[in-house]
């Protein structure tokens, strides 16, 4: 059987096919349909390393400009950038089944920035900068991006936690 030949089934096909990006003003971003999900998930970044960010912005599509600065600081100091990542803004998707969400992404890593592990349908809750683990991914909850942004300590305590992540 030669590549002209080569018959592929449904699923195949949908296995194969299942993501489409869609590129916004020459950022990353991917708008990917999940299954069961009633809109596209989207999401900025690319996900290369399963590591997802969790936002809550109300006025703003992923992350405010300012607070994506310090992001891809310290995605650079771990050696990774946004590509490695990607990053969800939940205040458009309150409403849906977060477990869906969470399934889609098949994160290693979570962080949760000013975003209650309760707010994502999680059975466990954990205080700011504690690494938990639970169904095989490691989540850590923190202050918002604009806070740790304000204050050194907070910083230094997310970089204590990232070190600690990435065997920095």
């Amino acid at each position: 059987m030669d590549l002209n030949t080569l018959q592929l089934t449904t699923h195949t096909l949908t296995d194969l096919y299942k993501n489409s990006i869609v590129a916004l003003d020459n950022e990353p971003v991917r708008n990917i349909e999940a299954a069961n999900a009633d809109p596209a998930i989207k999401f900025l970044g690319e996900n290369r390393k399963n590591i997802l960010i969790v936002v809550n912005y109300p006025d703003n599509p992923y992350v405010p400009d300012e607070q994506l600065n310090l992001l891809t600081n310290f995605l650079a100091a771990c050696k990774m950038n946004l590509s490695d990542v990607a990053v969800f803004n939940l205040y458009p998707y309150l409403t849906h089944d977060h477990s869906v969400i969470l399934q889609f992404f098949k994160s290693k890593v979570i962080f949760l920035f000013a975003v209650e592990p309760g707010s994502l349908s999680l059975p466990i809750n954990f205080p700011h900068f504690q690494l938990q683990q639970f169904n095989g991914t490691t989540y850590l909850f923190s202050p918002s991006l604009n806070e740790i942004g304000q204050d050194p300590v907070l910083k230094s305590k997310l970089w204590v936690c990232l070190r600690r992540i990435f065997n920095i």
